[in-house]
C-alpha cells in the first residue's frame, strides 16, 4: 500500500452483500446509480446512524426484497476516483436468504453459478478480490478508478 492511502478518508460509505446458497451466488443487474448497468452484488450507502451490517441486509431487502441470513463481514474495499469521488465498502456474505428475489426499480436478481460469475460484466476490481472471498478468505483492498478504468489494485489477505 503506497502513502497516499494512509491520510486517505472516504466521502461516503457503502456496503455489498453477496447471498451464496448451494453453489450459486445471487448478483444484480444494477438499474441506477453508479456502476448502473453492471453485475455486482445488492449494497448501497450507509444512512445516518445505521451500521454497515444493517445497511447490508436492508440495501439487499430494497434491491431483491430478500432478507440474508448468516451474514459475515470478509472484507473492506476502499475506492478513489480520478473525479474526487472515494468510497468505503463493506463486504459481506450471507450463507442464505428468505424469500424470493424479484426485480426491483433498483436491481434486477441474477441467480448464477459460484464457478460461473460475469466478472466480465462487473467492475474491473472484483475478479482481485471476490474469488478469495468465497472460497473463506478475509481481506482489505485499494483500488483506484479513472471512470471505469482501474488505474491501481492492491489486495491484502488476512
Amino acid at each position: 500500500m503506497d502513502d497516499f492511502w494512509k491520510s486517505w478518508q472516504p466521502k461516503e460509505h457503502a456496503t455489498l452483500c453477496f447471498v451464496v446458497r448451494d453453489g450459486q451466488i445471487i448478483l444484480i443487474r444494477k438499474k441506477r446509480g453508479l456502476g448502473a448497468g453492471k453485475i455486482n452484488a445488492p449494497g448501497g450507502r450507509l444512512e445516518p446512524g445505521e451500521s454497515s451490517l444493517e445497511a447490508a441486509i436492508r440495501e439487499t431487502e430494497e434491491e431483491l426484497c430478500v432478507t440474508p441470513t448468516g451474514v459475515e463481514q470478509k472484507g473492506v474495499l476502499h475506492f478513489d476516483f480520478t473525479d474526487g469521488y472515494s468510497l468505503r465498502c463493506t463486504v459481506f456474505v450471507a450463507s442464505d436468504c428468505v424469500g424470493e428475489a424479484c426485480e426491483t426499480d433498483e436491481a434486477e436478481p441474477l441467480w448464477t453459478p459460484v464457478n460461473g460469475i460475469p466478472y466480465h460484466e462487473m467492475w474491473a476490481d472484483d475478479i482481485h478480490w471476490l474469488p478469495g472471498v468465497l472460497e473463506g478468505g478475509r481481506f482489505v483492498a485499494f483500488f483506484r478508478f479513472h471512470g471505469e478504468e482501474m488505474l491501481t489494485n492492491d489486495v491484502f489477505w488476512s
